[in-house]
């Protein structure tokens, strides 16, 4: 079962030292544990009214002692043996080779056994919910919690990979050789591209097989959600929509988004407001209902329609938010799916058009999506929805605010994910929070640097189209600080926003712990969660969880792929 374990709330007074045990450090349980769950949700003025609280404390990651407390020796020994093979290029580079040649000559059984000694044990919790149980409980006496993920990939060669990608990514038309596809080539199925798990190592990977499999997904998420409600009253699990529906929804949709955001920064650029920050850009709306109606898009009275009062605001500008809701299906603008194509000047639909059997096939999506919301609304579970490639994630992350605008009403029950290696992170997570602001509903956010680097590389070098990635190292470092600093902000004004900072980095750990002093949030309010991998980082995770508990995850995942462990 994958187990991510959350540290969530740091504890009051002064670590000890004290002698190497496996036994849990005795300490007094702070207040916040004694509190209601709407004492945690207080306002940000109750958090100032409660008056003094103890700084922050110093968490020292080079504390091997106290960091390691909770493993036996022999789980040491054998951390240590598998990070270091883990860590040879020589490993990586033949590691499926080595598996096959290992599995036949001990046999099946003699293979599972070495596995669950060595690379399982160290990073996968277990084989179904009961067995799970035991590592949770442990974790959580070190402070420690836990985030469950289904992590089972199907075990596919990649010629067959690639056949249902190219089967499920495109359309009956476009199979049909019916119709010319009219999406842009970064939202197009590629071949090459077909197996999705080629240089991804970290995240799992989906392939479309039919209705009755995501059906199945959708049973296994439930019992994820389940089992983390039971296993905690403050717990978290995670989806993949990729494992809910036909993907060729996500491309279909990602590219209209692209396009009608690209529309507006054309627009922009007409009116001298190229290169400002999303959120500062502002067009006017005068102009830009000029320039639509000469481009035939729509008669001017349907277009003066669309930019009025009660849908914009008095303030005679509309910003990349509002031009953005126009898409919506509230609005009229939904059967005016055309947008300019700027080289050409010709109008192009933005959605090809759907099969009946390919509409029911996007509903059913929809409603598996709703079905997992609502159990873990009933069940008090957080659902964070991980991000996925480039070409799936402009969907993904719409059909995520979706979500957040229907569950996320009292509490942050949904988080998006931002990936900061994108180069477009910044302008993406500040537009969510303005949108949160403006609707009304609870931001929840979980920050990753990004899993499918290499991969995202490789796909724009070959189909040629821009890099999304940030193009260094130290450039996707700030860009995740600079993300994080503003969420940071946010909840700082905001008691009901939440973040899980999703990292391995022991600097942006630092970074994180640095500014939550400087803002006044503390580790009590359960604002702001930490999450590493199950088995990676330890000398992170437990000493978060050890002065006063600061929300930590752990991600494992199960042998037998009913449920998998793991953090973020």
């Amino acid at each position: 079962m994958a187990l991510r374990c959350i540290v969530s709330v740091l504890r009051f007074g002064t670590p000890r030292v004290a002698p190497l045990s496996t036994a849990p450090v005795a300490r007094e349980q702070p207040v916040a544990r004694e509190q209601s769950a709407a004492g945690r949700e207080a306002t940000s003025g109750c958090r100032a009214a409660e008056g003094a609280r103890p700084p922050l404390p110093v968490v020292d990651f080079g504390n091997t002692q106290e960091a390691y407390r909770s493993r036996r020796s022999w789980e040491l020994a054998r951390s240590l043996l598998v990070l270091r093979l883990c860590a040879s290029p020589a490993l990586l580079a033949h590691h499926e080779q080595l598996l096959h040649l290992t599995r036949r000559l001990l046999g099946q059984s003699l293979f599972d056994k070495l596995m669950k000694m060595t690379f399982y044990g160290q990073f996968v919790a277990g084989e179904d919910q009961e067995s799970i149980r035991p590592l949770i409980q442990h974790n959580r006496a070190f402070g420690v919690g836990s985030i469950l993920d289904y992590g089972v990939e199907e075990d596919l060669s990649p010629q067959e990979a690639e056949h249902k990608e190219m089967e499920s990514c495109t359309s009956a038309v476009e199979r049909e050789g019916s119709g010319t596809s009219k999406r842009e080539k970064q939202y197009q199925a590629h071949r090459a591209f077909g197996d999705r798990r080629d240089g991804v190592i970290s995240a799992r990977t989906y392939f479309y097989a039919n209705e009755a499999k995501c059906d199945s997904h959708m049973e296994t998420f439930l019992r994820c959600i389940e089992a983390s409600g039971r296993a905690s009253d403050d717990g978290f699990s995670a989806i993949k929509l990729t494992a809910l529906g036909r993907p060729q929804f996500l491309l279909q949709f990602s590219d209209v988004l692209t396009k009608w955001r690209r529309f507006f920064h054309q627009m922009a650029a007409e009116q001298g407001k190229a290169g400002l920050a999303a959120m500062d850009m502002k067009l006017e709306v005068a102009v830009l209902q000029e320039s639509v109606a000469k481009m035939g898009i729509a008669s001017r009275t349907e277009i003066e329609s669309w930019f009025t009062a009660e849908t914009l605001g008095v303030s005679g500008t509309l910003d990349l938010l509002d031009w953005s809701s126009l898409i919506d299906s509230r609005t009229e603008l939904s059967k005016h799916l055309v947008v300019p194509n700027m080289q050409t000047g010709q109008l192009e639909p933005l959605l090809s058009q759907f099969t009946e059997e390919e509409e029911r096939q996007m509903t059913r999506m929809l409603q598996r999506m709703d079905i997992l919301a609502k159990k873990a609304t009933e069940v008090g579970v957080r659902l964070m929805v991980d991000a996925e490639q480039t070409y799936f994630q402009p969907a993904i992350s719409r059909l995520t605010l979706e979500m957040q605008r229907k569950f996320n009403i009292e509490k942050p029950l949904i988080f998006n994910t931002y990936q900061c290696y994108l180069k477009d992170a910044y302008d993406n997570i500040t537009l969510d929070v303005e949108l949160a602001r403006r609707e009304g509903w609870c931001f929840g956010a979980k920050l990753v640097r990004g899993a499918y680097m290499a991969q995202e590389r490789a796909r724009a070098a070959e189909i040629g189209y821009e890099d999304p990635i940030n193009p260094t190292y130290e450039a996707t470092h700030a860009m995740y600080h600079r993300c994080l600093s503003y969420v940071l902000e946010e909840l700082k004004h905001n008691a009901k926003a939440k973040v899980m900072v999703a990292s391995h980095n022991e600097d942006t750990v630092r970074f994180t712990l640095r500014r939550m002093e400087e803002l006044g949030l503390h580790p009590a309010d359960r604002q702001v969660y930490f999450g590493q991998l199950l088995g990676m980082c330890d000398q992170i995770s437990f000493p978060l969880g050890q002065p006063i508990p600061i929300p930590v995850l752990v991600h494992k995942e199960d042998v037998s792929g009913d449920l998998e462990d793991s953090d973020t």
